[in-house]
């Protein structure tokens, strides 16, 4: 991995740079901008399905650069022997985030399935986490693990 590495290093960091950017960067329009925005629809089904469609399209689009971010990390750690507590604060960092990724995803799937049945209200419950508390969690921690790349990247 160190001659792929030193072969396509910009490459390789550029792709790197490029999944967080999405993933971090489509959560924050997605609850700053969207998020808001839909809630001046007034009627709830519609307001409802085209948050379920915006927010499935979003999670497709970074599905791969999630598998991105991670080859990419893998190859830069090994390929550089990196060690320590930054690496180590980055891994778990993103590991969590994908994790509740993972969780949002599964429940916006199941809440879907409920809209498509009719279970308005059910698939509301499901859903009602994800941008007061699930979306947040992973802009911060993924802000984080922007700030500490930044630092090791110094370093």
């Amino acid at each position: 991995m160190r001659e792929l590495f030193n072969n396509y290093s910009t490459i390789i960091i550029f792709l790197h740079v490029l999944s967080a950017v999405v993933w971090i960067g489509g959560m924050i329009a997605i609850r700053v901008a969207v998020h808001p925005t839909m809630h001046t629809i007034e009627d709830k089904k519609i307001r409802v399905g085209k948050t379920l469609m915006i927010v499935g399209r979003l999670f497709n689009l970074v599905m791969p650069f999630i598998a991105l971010l991670l080859i990419t990390a893998i190859i830069m750690i090994v390929a550089l022997d990196l060690k320590g507590g930054i690496v180590y604060a980055k891994e778990g960092i993103w590991t969590i985030m994908t994790i509740n990724y993972l969780y949002m995803y599964y429940r916006r799937s199941k809440a879907q399935r409920l809209f498509d049945k009719g279970e308005l209200q059910e698939a509301v419950k499901l859903v009602a986490n994800i941008p007061h508390t699930l979306l947040p969690i992973n802009i911060f921690l993924g802000v984080v693990a922007i700030y500490l790349g930044v630092v090791l990247r110094g370093l």
